[in-house]
């Protein structure tokens, strides 16, 4: 999910670009998008950079082994061919 502090950022600085005449709004503006923000993105299927770090790293060693054993695969077939 995203961080907390990423929410509460984004908020502020649209609630800071309200024009002077609603700036007496500005807390509760802050507050209902913030709230508007977290719940628009919990609906989303999102993960953190680390997570997506990780299942990177697992697909590459997957993607490595996958290859090895397509090279034993291809020699045990050629070895067997020459029978």
């Amino acid at each position: 999910m995203i961080d907390k502090t990423v929410l509460d950022d984004i908020a502020k600085r649209v609630s800071e670009n309200v024009p002077n005449g609603l700036k007496f709004l500005q807390e509760d503006m802050e507050k209902n998008l913030r709230s508007a923000l977290e719940a628009g993105l919990s609906h989303l299927e999102l993960v953190t950079r680390e997570e997506f770090d990780l299942q990177t790293a697992v697909l590459i060693r997957t993607r490595e082994k996958l290859e090895q054993l397509e090279k034993i695969v291809a020699e045990l077939e050629s070895s067997g061919d020459s029978d």
